[in-house]
């Protein structure tokens, strides 16, 4: 994190943008090619990117061939390094493009790493392919035995070998490393040694000609090596300009991240292309932090990692707002993609029903007990159920679903709640807990219980208590199990009542899965036809289209319900946050950064799958904070003794779970200073403090 920079620059939170380029060459002219490296490696200073990545051998061309021995060729190659250097004084990426260059007795395929005025150092492609098309051992060597050298390129003394690690002093996190083209189609590529030794961003300079299939296997590679190192794997490949004695080439571009393609070009192009992505390298820190087998790997390969030289450079990142260049989900927990969407809501489907199949199995096949509201969760949990019985040959009538209305419950929600356990063909019954609850306040002198309207969290909780206390029991005499409904949001919120309520059950289906994805597995399930009829779709839609609300405290006089949102904030943002926070340990400020470049604009972006276009809603900067500090006092300030003591349930999202025998340990007498103190910090002068 620079945090010199301004709030509204990306590189303060922990990106760097990168770019792979493919430019036309020029076979045997390395002044030509030199200048066409020039014009992409300006474009790319004004569009703010720290690395420009080039493709192999782009100063002289790829398929020159025997050209490649020639002195005048390779005389010209050093003198556009040389040329390459003295025009990048006030150029700000770095730039690493591929060269022909001598030394000592042979001739070495190299990345050329320069930035401002300097010839940073020279890596030799390790490599060397001499089969079916290629034919380059003829010219090169290779260079895997060259770790710990130095080169001269004319007038100009760099490191050379292929133990190079580039790191930023001013951009935390940005250590770069090129290999070259046939380096990564080995087993054991170069930069996964730099990797371990702590590369996060790696470079590939590639010639590469086309065939068939052959841009799936280099999208392969690329999404594999950067997944397996936890880092951003860059690809260029030559195009336009290569000569095409036998063989053709594609251009072909891509930035991966962890393995998710960030950014790729068009293949074939006609002139110069690149791929731009802000590579996020504070998620890459984070996941080796995490993954502690990485660093691992890095002690058994000890002794050649730890023999890598690092070269240091100083970006001078622009102090402006330069966008977000970056596919940024509104809804971290929902794919945009359709399909994608629809395997996830597949898979946590089956998750959550697998996991109670298993657990019924394992008890000897009770009843399950379920309280059923009228709402998303209870509803979504009820269809869970209903499957896992389906799985088990199990009749749905052995399904006890009890609606309980208290001191609030609509009409509305009640009938979607004893209609949708008719369609689903469990056993319903109601239980009015009005009396029961009205007697509680009663001997404990709650003044509700005379009429007066006082709605405080007494008489709230109240009627949670009595609601669990009946299902319980109901169990004990029905011989039966109670299945919780309380999903992933609500615990990190701590909306629960402790020990009642959505808090405690036998075991809970729901405890995976965030409230923003569960409206889109119940959609799925409609979609699917998941074990659902015409009529059970008409009541879900039903329960859809209904306003969230806990319904404990009776409509005002404006006849307006008690609304969950309105209480505690949009679950859309509680949710954005809760993903990163979870998952990536990220910076409140980094959270608040990224919310106001997903939420700002609706008009772009992808949004999910069936969201309807009127309800595409904005969020401002200042709505942001004022709720991320809502979510930040709550989770980290109150809410984990409720965690502490959750019933089991199935981790769903790769995000994490919040059980406190998986993902997330906290001590339940935490505080959320270190973090409200980060936010208020960063955050500009014209966002007001709550």
């Amino acid at each position: 994190m620079s945090t010199g920079l301004p709030f509204e620059s990306s590189y303060r939170h922990g990106f760097a943008r990168i770019a792979a380029c493919t430019v036309p060459v020029s076979i045997a002219d390395p002044a030509t090619n030199a200048e066409s490296v020039l014009a992409e490696a300006r474009r790319c200073h004004e569009d703010g990117v720290a690395v420009a990545l080039f493709p192999e051998l782009g100063l002289s061309g790829y398929s020159i061939e025997d050209l490649v021995l020639q002195d005048p060729v390779l005389d010209a190659v050093e003198r556009a390094v040389e040329h390459l250097v003295e025009a990048s004084v006030d150029l700000l990426p770095m730039l690493v493009v591929g060269a022909p260059l001598r030394h000592r007795s042979r001739l070495y395929n190299c990345a050329v790493v320069i930035h401002r005025g300097e010839l940073l150092g020279v890596a030799p492609k390790s490599a060397i392919p001499t089969y079916r098309e290629f034919y380059e051992r003829r010219w090169y060597a290779p260079g895997d035995d060259q770790a710990g050298q130095d080169i001269r390129v004319g007038s100009l003394y760099a490191p050379f070998g292929p133990d190079l690690l580039f790191e930023a002093l001013d951009v935390d996190g940005l250590v770069v490393h090129a290999e070259v083209c046939e380096d990564f189609w080995v087993p054991i590529p170069p930069s996964a040694e730099a990797a371990l030794a702590g590369a996060t961003v790696l470079l590939n300079l590639s010639g590469s000609p086309i065939t068939i299939a052959r841009a799936d296997d280099r999208g392969l590679l690329a999404a594999s090596q950067s997944l397996r190192c936890l880092a951003a794997y860059a690809y260029a490949a030559g195009g336009t300009g290569e000569s095409t004695n036998d063989v053709s080439w594609d251009g072909q571009t891509m930035i991966y991240e962890g393995g998710r393609l960030l950014a790729t070009t068009e293949r074939f192009p006609d002139g110069p292309r690149r791929s731009v992505a802000d590579v996020d390298l504070d998620r890459l820190r984070q996941d080796r932090l995490r993954q502690g087998t990485f660093d691992d790997n890095r002690r058994t390969h000890a002794d050649r990692v730890n023999a890598f030289r690092t070269v240091h450079f100083r970006v001078d990142p622009p102090a402006r707002d330069i966008g977000l260049r970056r596919e940024l989900d509104r809804f971290p927990f929902v794919p945009d993609d359709p399909a994608r969407l629809a395997q996830d809501c597949y898979e946590a489907f089956n998750i959550q029903v697998s996991g109670l199949e298993q657990r019924l199995t394992a008890i000897g096949q009770p009843r399950p007990v379920i309280g059923v509201s009228g709402g998303l969760d209870s509803t979504h949990a009820l269809l869970v159920v209903a499957r896992a019985m389906d799985r088990l040959g199990c009749p749905r009538s052995d399904i006890l679903a009890y609606t309980m209305p208290g001191f609030a419950t609509s009409d509305h929600t009640r009938n979607n709640a004893v209609e949708l356990a008719q369609a689903i063909g469990a056993t319903i019954e109601t239980i009015d807990i009005r009396p029961a609850a009205t007697e509680i306040l009663s001997g404990i002198g709650h003044p509700a219980a005379n009429g007066e309207k006082v709605y405080d969290v007494t008489f709230e909780n109240v009627q949670a208590g009595v609601r669990t206390d009946f299902l319980f029991r109901l169990a004990n005499h029905r011989n039966g199990i109670v299945i919780g409904t309380s999903d992933l949001s609500e615990l990190a919120l701590g909306w629960a009542t402790y020990g009642v309520g959505d808090h405690m059950s036998h075991y809970s289906v729901n405890t995976g899965v965030p409230k923003t994805l569960i409206q889109h597995l119940i959609r799925w399930v409609i979609s699917a036809r998941e074990g659902v009829d015409e009529r059970t779709i008409d009541v879900l839609q039903s329960v859809l289209d209904t306003e969230i609300s806990p319904e404990l405290v009776p409509a005002g006089e404006d006849g307006k319900v008690q609304s969950t949102q309105d209480t505690i904030g949009p679950y859309a943002l509680h949710d954005f946050t809760l993903f990163h926070v979870l998952r990536f340990g990220m910076r409140p400020s980094k959270i608040a950064f990224l919310a106001a470049q997903a939420w700002r604009d609706p008009d772009v972006g992808a949004w999910p799958a069936g969201f309807p276009e009127d309800e595409r809603y904005t969020y401002d900067l200042e709505t942001i904070a004022r709720w991320l500090r809502v979510f930040l006092r709550r989770y980290f300030g109150f809410a984990q003794f409720k965690r502490s003591a959750l019933p089991n349930g199935p981790k769903v999202t790769p995000a994490g779970s919040l059980s406190p025998r998986g993902d997330w340990r906290a001590p339940s007498d935490g505080n959320a200073r270190a973090w409200l103190a980060e936010l208020d910090a960063a955050l500009p002068e014209t966002v007001t403090s709550a």
